[in-house]
């Protein structure tokens, strides 16, 4: 959730300079990703009950060895009356410890899928039928972080999905507080925190039994218009056994083949 949203279609259809290879450089720490914002001026106020509730959801999460869940994310953009739209995803997730993800995403746009099988990460277009394909590093953190630098890809529940969620989350905290508990969302008693720091601003529902994080409200502080972008996570399934082909898909084979790059990447100069 610290970094913006990113827009798949953008990030596939504008793929077309040079090849990126993600495993080719180390991939830049978690802060570069996002300009540096204004200090605020927070002081640093950790209850250590919210605290507790962050580490007993981040240890669920970097316990388990298979997860799947489903991601339903809408986030805030300017509109032609300078008041915000509201944008939708449905994001699919599978996992598998260390190496395998796969995200398939529909959405206010086109579907997306996107593969990553320890190896070779690949995004995937179905309706024009293009695949961006690239080399990439042997963990899915290091694969994150390469994915972002390369072709600008980002998935909003990225702090569920790494291999130590608290140390993520908890990097540069300033502020941890417990709101109090909700019967409504998910379905489930949940408990609320929020977690600040000078980029971003989080408010998390975590289950009060399954210690599942239900849902996450993000704002970020360097963002002018300070919109908003929330993710609901519900079908949750751990350590069940995942089939070995979850992880590719047979089309990519027929797709037409295009390199990484960053959507704002300069066009390819004309010969």
């Amino acid at each position: 959730m610290k970094a913006s949203i990113s827009a798949w279609l953008l990030a596939a259809t504008l793929a077309m300079g040079a090849t990126a290879t993600l495993a080719q450089q180390p991939p830049p720490p978690a802060a570069s990703m996002a300009p540096t914002p204004p200090k605020l001026g927070l002081k640093v106020e950790l209850e250590p009950a919210a605290m507790a509730l962050v580490k007993a959801m981040s240890d669920k999460l970097a316990a388990a060895k298979t997860m799947s869940f489903t991601a339903v994310t809408g986030y805030e953009s300017p509109a032609r009356t300078g008041e915000p739209l509201l944008y939708m995803t449905l994001s699919r997730v599978v996992l598998q410890r260390p190496d395998k993800l796969r995200v398939i995403t529909l959405g206010d746009g086109p579907e997306t899928e996107f593969y990553y099988d320890g190896k070779t990460a690949q995004a995937f277009e179905p309706a024009v039928n293009l695949v961006a394909t690239a080399e990439a590093p042997n963990t899915i953190d290091a694969m994150l972080l390469a994915a972002y630098r390369h072709a600008a890809i980002y998935f909003p529940f990225t702090d569920v999905i790494v291999s130590d969620p608290m140390a993520d989350l908890s990097k540069g905290l300033q502020i941890a507080f417990v709101v109090g508990k909700s019967r409504v969302v998910g379905g489930v008693p949940t408990d609320i925190v929020v977690l600040a720091d000078q980029a971003t601003h989080l408010q998390i529902w975590i289950g009060s039994d399954d210690k599942l994080p239900r849902m996450i409200r993000a704002t970020y502080m360097n963002d002018p218009s300070r919109y908003r972008h929330t993710v609901e996570l519900s079908s949750w399934k751990l350590d069940e056994a995942v089939p070995a082909d979850a992880f590719t898909s047979p089309r990519l084979a027929g797709a037409r083949k295009i390199p990484f790059a960053r959507p704002d990447a300069p066009p390819p100069a004309k010969k």
